[in-house]
């Protein structure tokens, strides 16, 4: 009589659960391998289209947050020129306060006269130079930035702010005399007035974008939470997974070979 594996209900129960055994091997060595306890449609599908959903919700809000972080950086360097602009605002008015004496002598009108355009020259300099990436918002005829705010395509807005020495008004003034000096003082005082409230505006933009990139921080952090919840694997947990696995296929192949065995030695014992 031939006994095999078809006829053999017993070999063929132990062979269905070694199989099942073995499939369930595959997937957490796979698991372990990758990380993920979802790696295709046919793990998980219902579960993969959330978790890609949300992923591309993840992907889009760190284009944004790149973006803010660049018109941040932009505004930095605008503050920066900014407050070096301010600074030398205050210089200008030291020395427009000294021509404005009347009895200064011509020598001295005309140092203080080249030290107050070489100070006015320096914003030039400064404004001119205040670019990041190849943005400037502080310049001579600089536009408003228009930065992205979601993905869905919101945008806000980071105003631009005139710093330039004609922008400030202090443009074609001199020291030549004491009464042009009243005047150059006049309009440094108004320069500096307009610097200050120009530094607030850069610097509620700068707020602005700080805090609106710390809140998609805290949001791309949740939405990578939940992803991580939808397919990652527990490494611990698949670890042992793995090694009870690994027991029950061992397990499997000593009952598969019992079963096997086992009408042999029946049918020897008939014989017998």
């Amino acid at each position: 009589m031939v006994n095999s594996i078809n006829t053999n209900s017993g070999a063929m129960n132990a062979l269905q659960r070694l199989s099942s055994t073995r499939n369930d091997l595959d997937k957490t060595q796979s698991h372990i391998s990758t990380g993920k306890k979802i790696n295709s449609p046919k793990d998980d599908a219902a579960t993969l289209a959330i978790a890609q959903e949300l992923l591309a919700t993840f992907s889009g809000t760190e284009a944004v947050r790149d973006g803010l972080s660049r018109a941040s950086a932009t505004v930095d360097v605008a503050v920066a020129a900014g407050e070096a602009t301010a600074d030398i605002l205050v210089q200008m008015k030291g020395i427009a306060v000294q021509a404005s004496q009347e009895s200064l002598d011509q020598s001295s009108r005309d140092a203080l006269n080249s030290a107050f355009n070489a100070l006015r020259d320096q914003i030039a300099t400064i404004t001119d130079s205040a670019e990041f990436a190849g943005t400037n918002i502080i310049a001579a005829g600089a536009a408003d930035q228009n930065v992205l705010s979601d993905d869905k395509g919101a945008r806000m807005t980071v105003g631009a702010q005139d710093l330039s020495t004609g922008g400030l008004g202090v443009d074609g003034l001199a020291l030549d005399s004491a009464s042009n000096a009243a005047s150059a003082l006049s309009a440094v005082d108004a320069a500096i007035a307009d610097a200050s409230a120009k530094l607030a505006g850069l610097g509620s933009s700068a707020k602005s974008l700080e805090t609106h990139n710390e809140l998609l921080g805290v949001q791309n952090d949740t939405l990578r939470a939940g992803i991580g919840d939808l397919v990652d694997a527990d490494l611990a947990a698949e670890s042992a997974a793995l090694v009870s696995g690994q027991i029950k296929e061992s397990l499997g192949v000593i009952s598969l070979s019992i079963a096997n065995a086992a009408p042999g030695r029946m049918v020897a014992m008939m014989g017998g």
